[in-house]
């Protein structure tokens, strides 16, 4: 009750000086109450708003689509006479059945009384809105012959366009005001990488100064967020997640909110590579225990904040099944064609992929790519094309595949038939020259299962693969990851709690073939974590492991350094690849903080921070369980696949603007160029060695001064002490007099000493 009565009380700008008020008025000690411990009931916020109430509230609110959505109206049709009816009709259901299933006197042409002939448009009506929408994305704009012209609207929506005015009224003229320049953070002089952090109920931005063996703290801000912080791809936005929506924040050191997103309980959201749009993401809980969970889905423009396209309906129009039995939404619902371009994006469904162009957010050819028993797929992270995984069927009669299929063009460009295949995983390296697809297979007699890859040669002529199987192929592959702007990549493999680790390249002199570089044996181990440029890597062992990061030169194949940091959970490398964080996050729930290091394993300097967040986002299957949960921080629904939202981030940064042939020059020459900089850090240790020096004279100075008052009160209290000791001076060393003085002791006594007394 009194934790209620004090967080009922609030004026958000003088928070805590209110409380302590507060506090005093009901006689309550502070310092034995743990706030940060303090948790409101679910729903319940005691009428403490968010910063973006005020603006969030003068956004029109969303509409609801109520009515008649799930029925549309075709127009511009053939005027046809009566004999022509039933010939047109089955047309109409030819291409608006594959939207989904028409009810039963559901198709409706109306029929011009007078002349006896249609009037060109008809009306469609489906059980669900979802099927509508699809019906809209097929039909709209289809051509039927050379002089008609489809044109598909939901009912609902001429309810909108009849309260259009009649006449066209100009819109207002906004005077322009110029924003701040969101790529300022990018000339720092120092070079320096920025980095947020979100612990407690307070979101902290840095500077990481690792030449002054600290990080400097640029913004503070309470209560930033209801849920988790995300930067952006290319790190000019920060966003933050609301009750009402989601906002974005960018500028120099005062983060000025730029754009609101209103998505009402929104839960994730998802930049696209190119930060041009954002996907949001809600779900709300069926009235009806035996019904599917209702996923809204909103993709905006991040610039103009505009609803650029919506996406509802069940859980399951978002999930693929196939012929597995446990079907799950995955996180994030559509994913993006690689590149800044941000010019496609695609969604799984059942049997079929659909991919969208962001100039019309239609589906490209009006028709989704339709893929039997299609259970995962993946873009290239620098061209639109994707992979896609097929299991198993009909008992293994067809036999599992992965294919490569070019988009807009939908052409499949190479295709691997697999066998006995029990699970599949699909690993593309950050350039888009390789795709590593693991296979884990069964054995003959189905009672256990062996890994190998089959891995791709995409930049090649008729895209080669090669299959590489593991010197002991029984081993359990635990990790894999690629080199970032490389050729080579790592595997952690093995059954005991001390795995092995192997290198390979994909580029062996004079052949095209791959080849082991190495085999690192029986290393405390789970994860892999490349530096972004390339040749240095950290071996760790987080979370459940004890700790134990191995910092290795892949290039000359030797370890630089072995450190350790106990409750590690996460490994974070900052963009330029200068250094790197070991984080530990409130997972551990003891000695939060982080520890920087340098990329050859040089300790730094550390931040301890209480209750830094780490959020969990977990995979629940969507037939059989209703559970929301998250670690930490806030409810996230279920059908959601396994994501972690780290809350320390270091700040993304575009691509160098350089070419490679530059990037070689300066490469060539780095020798000149690492004279300045050489002679920038000597300037560094001498400034740090005077303000050392500074710092000890600072410190001399405040002991001799100390030393001094002691001494001056010594003398002032003096003859109080005289008088205390009968006029005796006492203070001075001639005064006293030393004696010498012997004490004897008896130790112990003898048993012959005893006997004689006894006898005498």
């Amino acid at each position: 009750m009194v934790e209620a009565q004090l967080g009922a009380y609030h004026h958000p700008p003088q928070l805590m000086d209110d409380l302590e008020a507060r506090a005093r008025e009901l006689g309550i000690d502070l310092s034995s109450i743990d706030l940060d411990a303090i948790t409101l009931p679910a729903g319940e916020d005691f009428g403490i708003p968010s910063d973006d109430n005020e603006i969030l509230q003068n956004e029109d609110p969303p509409e609801v689509e109520t009515g008649f959505a799930n029925t549309i109206v075709v127009d511009n049709l053939p005027v046809v006479p009566p004999e022509k009816f039933e010939k047109l009709g089955n047309v109409i259901r030819k291409i608006f059945s594959h939207a989904g299933a028409i009810k039963d006197g559901g198709l409706f042409m109306p029929v011009n009384t007078d002349t006896n002939v249609t009037y060109g448009y008809c009306f469609i009506e489906y059980n669900t809105p979802e099927e509508a929408q699809n019906a809209r994305e097929i039909g709209n704009g289809r051509k039927l012959d050379k002089s008609h012209v489809l044109v598909v609207n939901i009912f609902d929506d001429f309810e909108r366009y009849m309260k259009v005015p009649d006449e066209w009224t100009p819109a207002e003229t906004k005077p322009y005001t110029p924003i701040e320049n969101l790529q300022n953070w990018l000339t720092d002089e120092k070079a320096r990488d920025q980095f947020v952090m979100r612990a407690g109920t307070c979101t902290e931005v840095y500077w990481n100064d690792a030449r002054q063996l600290t990080s400097e703290l640029i913004y503070q801000h309470q209560f930033w967020t209801d849920s988790f912080i995300e930067w952006s791809p290319l790190g000019t936005y920060l966003a933050t997640v609301h009750k009402q929506g989601s906002q974005v924040w960018g500028g120099k050191d005062n983060f000025e909110r730029l754009m609101c997103f209103a998505h009402p309980q929104v839960e994730l959201i998802d930049f696209s590579p190119g930060e041009r749009f954002l996907v949001t993401y809600s779900s709300r809980k069926p009235s009806n225990p035996r019904d599917t969970h209702k996923v809204i889905l909103n993709i905006f423009d991040v610039r103009t904040g505009k609803l650029m396209r919506n996406f509802n309906g069940s859980a399951g129009k978002f999930t693929s099944a196939g012929n597995i039995v446990f079907s799950a939404l995955a996180w994030p619902c559509f994913r993006w064609a690689g590149g800044k371009d941000d010019k496609y994006f695609a969604k799984i469904g059942k049997n079929i992929i659909s991919v969208y162009e962001t100039d019309t957010f239609s589906l490209v050819d009006k028709k989704s790519l339709k893929v039997e028993n299609v259970v995962d797929f993946c873009w290239s992270p620098t061209d639109p094309l994707i992979a896609l995984f097929v299991p198993e069927s009909g008992g293994g009669n067809q036999p599992a595949r992965v294919s490569l299929v070019q988009i807009p063009g939908k052409e499949e460009l190479r295709q691997k038939n697999l066998f006995s295949v029990s699970d599949c995983r699909m690993y593309w390296s950050n350039n888009g020259e390789y795709l590593a697809v693991q296979v884990d297979r069964y054995t003959k007699t189905k009672k256990s299962t062996y890994a190998g890859f089959e891995l791709f040669r995409i930049k090649e002529r008729d895209i080669p693969i090669e299959v590489l199987e593991l010197d002991n192929k029984n081993d359990k592959i635990m990790a894999f990851s690629w080199e970032p702007k490389g050729h080579r990549f790592a595997v952690i493999h093995g059954d005991g709690p001390k795995p092995d680790i192997s290198f390979y390249s994909m580029q062996t002199a004079n052949t095209s073939r791959v080849s082991k570089l190495t085999t690192l044996k029986s290393k405390e181990a789970n994860a892999l974590c490349w530096c972004p440029t390339g040749h240095f890597i950290i071996i760790a062992g987080l979370k459940g492991f004890s700790g134990k990061l191995e910092f290795y030169n892949v290039d000359e194949l030797e370890t630089m350094a072995i450190r350790e940091h106990f409750t590690a959970t996460d490994i974070k490398w900052d963009p330029s690849g200068r250094y790197v964080a070991s984080v530990a996050t409130a997972v551990h729930g003891m000695e939060n903080g982080f520890q920087i290091w340098s990329f050859k394993g040089d300790p730094l300097y550390n931040l301890s921070k209480d209750h830094l967040y780490q959020v969990e986002v977990l995979s629940i299957c969507n037939m059989f369980l209703e559970l929301s949960m998250i670690v930490m921080c806030c409810n996230i629904s279920p059908f959601i696949s396994t994501e972690w939202y780290q809350q320390f981030i270091w700040r993304p940064k575009p691509p160098t603007l350089l070419t490679p042939e530059k990037e070689e020059e300066i490469t060539k020459n780095l020798k000149k160029y690492s004279k300045k900089y050489e002679e920038e850090d000597r300037h560094t240790a001498n400034k740090m060695t005077e303000q050392e020096r500074t710092k000890r004279t600072q410190l001399e100075e405040e002991w001799a001064s100390w030393v001094a008052k002691w001494k001056q009160l010594h003398e002032e209290e003096r003859a109080r002490r005289m008088e205390l000791r009968d006029g005796e001076a006492s203070d001075e060393e001639e005064e006293y007099e030393s004696k010498e003085v012997e004490v004897e002791e008896v130790v112990g006594v003898t048993e012959e000493v005893v006997a004689y007394e006894l006898d005498h």
